[in-house]
């Protein structure tokens, strides 16, 4: 039987009175590769932002075990403020901050290891191009060198292959499978059914609450699928509020 890597321990999240995510209770486990797919306001981003102590429970919590794991989390690239001077080395240097601090100065290996994540993204020589002048695509590819030089335990991604071309989703694709293959947990938020089968092993449908988790091929079935699709994507404002623990 496999370690779990993350217990969501009846978990309720939110951002106000009526939850985002209800009663949600089960096991990630240690070094598996789980998509998490749903309807517009699941609240797949809600519970990836929770893992990553982003975000605080209503109810319920997580457990990591002893000692507590590195976390990577790559946010939707619509939420990075691509308008900010910052350039591609520069945001992938911060990648390294559990090891040279926020404030501290980057050594010759450090230098080294920026490059090397960008020649694993195939960005060589993009090093001195601010954020605004990159396509998606190449975002796309900053941001899971981002994640290379992180060296987390636990990977999370949150719609990594929204608006890119169907090349860049193949050497992203490559890149998880590798970093599967090296033992790490790994969840990605989807739209992608497809891409979900042909992948992940492990796939949680969530609908506000958990409509199946387990293995893929037996959680998108027709009438789980419909089943989330019958969630209404605005809030209810009579629907019962979760108690706060």
């Amino acid at each position: 039987m496999s370690e779990p890597a993350i217990c969501c321990a009846d978990i309720t999240l939110g951002y106000g009175p009526h939850p985002a995510v209800h009663h949600l209770d089960g096991d990630i486990d240690r070094g598996s590769l789980t998509a998490i797919l749903g309807p517009n306001g699941a609240g797949k981003s809600t519970l990836l932002k929770a893992i990553a102590g982003e975000l605080k429970p209503i109810a319920g919590h997580f457990d990591f075990g002893t000692p507590k794991p590195r976390i990577a989390y790559l946010p939707q690239i619509a939420e990075i403020d691509r308008s900010f001077p910052l350039t591609v080395f520069e945001l992938l240097s911060l990648g390294l901050w559990r090891k040279t601090g926020l404030f501290g100065g980057l050594s010759h290996d450090d230098r080294h290891a920026v490059e090397q994540a960008l020649h694993a993204v195939g960005l060589v020589g993009f090093e001195n191009r601010t954020l605004d002048t990159l396509s998606g695509g190449q975002m796309s590819r900053v941001l899971f060198a981002r994640v290379m030089l992180q060296d987390a335990d636990i990977v999370l991604l949150d719609e990594p292959f929204a608006a890119i071309d169907t090349r860049t989703v193949a050497d992203l694709m490559g890149l998880i499978a590798h970093w599967h293959a090296e033992g790490r947990t790994i969840l990605a938020v989807l739209h992608d059914e497809a891409l979900a089968r042909a992948h992940f092993p492990t796939t949680l449908l969530l609908a506000r609450e958990t409509i199946a988790w387990g293995p893929t091929e037996d959680v998108l079935t027709e009438t789980n699928l419909r089943a989330a699709r019958r969630m209404v994507e605005a809030h209810d404002p009579h629907a019962p509020v979760c108690e706060v623990a």
